[in-house]
Formats: C-alpha cells, sequence, structure tokens
C-alpha cells in the first residue's frame, strides 16, 4: 500500500534555510581566476555600450599585476575634447566612475590604478584612478609615449596597475549579528512546528474523547 509523505510548511523553511546556509556563494573566486571586466567609453554625448574584455586585460583574482589595455579609437575623434572610459568589474559588476585619460590637461601619459578589495572568496569592491606614468616605465618602454601621443596611432594603450587588499575574513559584530538573526529565525520556525503538531495532538485527544464519551451503553461508536 503507498504512502503519501506530507512535509509540512515549518519543516520545509527550516530545510531551505539550513540548506541556504551550508551553500557556497556561486560568485566565489579561487586565487589566480580571471575576474571579467567590461569597458565603457564616451566621446561628446557618444557613448559606447559596454565591451567585454579579453583575459589578458583583465584583473587576476588576488594576484597584483599590470597589464597594457587597448583604447580604440572614438566615433568621429577629433582631438580637441577629453575621452572617458568607464569599468564594470566582476561577476558582481562594481561599477567604476568615469576616468579621463585622453586630453585629460596633462602632458604625462596616464595610467589607471585600479584597486581591489577581497575576503576569502568574495570581491567586497574596487576603486580606481587616474596618475602619470611613473618617469622609470616610460624610459623602458619610450614606444608607450610616442604612440599615445601620435594622433594617426590607434588604439592606444593604457597601463592598468592592478592591486589587491586582503580583509580580514574575521568580522566579529557581523558574526554575532548573523549568529543572533539565524538563531531568532530557527527559534521562530520550531515554535511554529511545535505549535501545529500540539495543535493537532490537541485536536485529536478532543476528538477521541468526545467520541467515548458518546458511546451507547453495550455499544460500540465509530471513530472518523
Amino acid at each position: 500500500m503507498a504512502r503519501n509523505y506530507r512535509i509540512t510548511t515549518p519543516m520545509a523553511a527550516l530545510f531551505l534555510l539550513l540548506l541556504s546556509l551550508g551553500l557556497p556563494s556561486s560568485l566565489a573566486y579561487r586565487p589566480g581566476d580571471i575576474v571579467p571586466m567590461s569597458r565603457m567609453g564616451q566621446y561628446h554625448a557618444s557613448r559606447t555600450v559596454w565591451h567585454d574584455m579579453i583575459g589578458r586585460h583583465c584583473p587576476i583574482f588576488a594576484v597584483n599585476r599590470e597589464a597594457l589595455i587597448p583604447i580604440p579609437k572614438p566615433t568621429g575623434y577629433t582631438g580637441a575634447d577629453p575621452y572617458k572610459i568607464s569599468f564594470q568589474v566582476g561577476q558582481e559588476k562594481f561599477y567604476v566612475p568615469w576616468l579621463f585619460v585622453i586630453n585629460r590637461k596633462s602632458s604625462e601619459v596616464p595610467m589607471l590604478e585600479m584597486h581591489l578589495r577581497y575576503s576569502g572568496a568574495d570581491l567586497l569592491g574596487v576603486t580606481a584612478k587616474v596618475v602619470d606614468m611613473p618617469n622609470s616605465y616610460v624610459e623602458l618602454h619610450p614606444d608607450i609615449r610616442k604612440q599615445f601621443w601620435d594622433q594617426q596611432i590607434w588604439p592606444k594603450h593604457i597601463l592598468v596597475r592592478y592591486t589587491w587588499e586582503e580583509q580580514s575574513e574575521i568580522d566579529v559584530a557581523s558574526g554575532f549579528y548573523v549568529l543572533f538573526g539565524s538563531g531568532l529565525m530557527l527559534s521562530f520556525i520550531l515554535s511554529i512546528y511545535v505549535l501545529q503538531s500540539s495543535r493537532d495532538k490537541l485536536a485529536r485527544f478532543v476528538k477521541e474523547t468526545v467520541a467515548e464519551s458518546s458511546l451507547p451503553p453495550g455499544g460500540v461508536a465509530k471513530v472518523e
């Protein structure tokens, strides 16, 4: 004979809560993983769509490194106005605001410094700024300066320096709040389950008591 098993709502909620606490984040990274990044550019009122960057131009999780990223010639470029770019970093799509890279009122070749914060396997945030490329690097790679200022050579190449900062995974206050909230949730779910179970038992007891009290002398009552 087949039996039907029914999972009560509180038990199902308890199971889902425990399952969610035990599952790892789908956005988790490992050291050496490529962190995806997209680029957008704007010149005058013309703005490009987001373009995915190839792996060798992207950050590598928890690895300090440098990369030369190409900047394509914008539509309608005349050299009279600045050209700015923006980034989205990681699967979380952390947004990096506009950075002026061409015609930024400086005689030095620009370089981007991108600072990434992480904890464990999670990317926490990204900041970036434009600085002058160090003279020591320009001296080692003189072609970069020449090509950058030549209006006939495109794409331009911008050096990006990726630096990573690890933050402690131990956050006492946050951990306390998470444990306290989880405890409250578990207590609430268990109390609902206990209350529902007690109510079912009480209803059954009352039903059986009423049935026994209504038995006729010498007869047998049928309990539905």
